[in-house]
């Protein structure tokens, strides 16, 4: 099984808020292994490693060597749980791989050929309405990504997930839920502002307000005259 990434962990017995807080203290990082019909691990990750792993692209679609002591497992990253402010990690889900058992992660999408499409041609814009689909296969057939091929894609069209061309040996489960959702189209950009007025139009357009409070305080002066007249 082949794996890109080899990650360190130590075991942890102690666990809840206080232990959790103890080990980010420490430069550590809470994380749980799970799957692989055996019992969950409770693990602690090296907290400036991970982070270095984690600006990596491919650290989130490839089989990871998780190393704990002697022994190595392989393993894929399911969950991270970021701080909301700091650049800090909180928590990392991993899960088992096993070889004969297929697994179900969320892959990359490459976009390319954007320059060479017709409805970039013709002055529209490129809408990616998604980044990564979930896909199912052995290990053995995980992609690192999947190519979407804007080439040939003109204006008001668009790709849908059962246009991606997946290698052998992967499926994209949503599909077999019947749920072809678009993933990237061209349509036409925004037509332009229209241009603000100029000093004379936007006067002149205000004329007439302008005289309508003057017009309406005249009449009640207009009808008092009126009346002294008649008397």
């Amino acid at each position: 099984m082949k794996t890109s990434f080899e990650l360190v962990a130590e075991f942890r017995d102690a666990e809840g808020k206080g232990a959790s807080r103890r080990l980010r203290r420490a430069n550590k990082v809470p994380a749980i292994l799970y799957g692989g019909h055996r019992e969950p691990r409770a693990l602690a990750l090296d907290h400036t490693r991970l982070l270095l792993m984690l600006d990596n692209e491919r650290f989130y679609s490839t089989i990871i060597s998780l190393r704990v002591g002697d022994v190595t497992q392989a393993a894929v990253l399911k969950d991270v749980q970021r701080h909301p402010a700091k650049n800090a990690v909180l928590h990392v889900d991993l899960q088992r791989v096993l070889e004969n058992e297929k697994i179900r992660i969320a892959i990359p999408l490459h976009f390319k050929g954007e320059a060479a499409a017709p409805g970039v041609k013709a002055g529209g814009l490129v809408s990616h309405l998604r980044n990564e689909v979930e896909v199912s296969c052995l290990p053995k057939d995980l992609p690192e990504f999947i190519d979407v091929d804007l080439s040939g894609l003109g204006m008001n069209q668009m790709l849908y997930l059962a246009d991606l061309k997946v290698p052998e040996g992967v499926e994209i489960p949503e599909l077999a839920h019947g749920r072809n959702s678009p993933v990237v189209s061209i349509h036409h950009a925004r037509a332009e502002e229209v241009e603000a007025p100029t000093a004379e139009a936007a006067a002149a357009a205000a004329a007439p307000v302008a005289a309508a409070p003057a017009a309406a305080a005249a009449k009640p002066a207009a009808d008092a005259k009126a009346k002294d007249a008649k008397k």
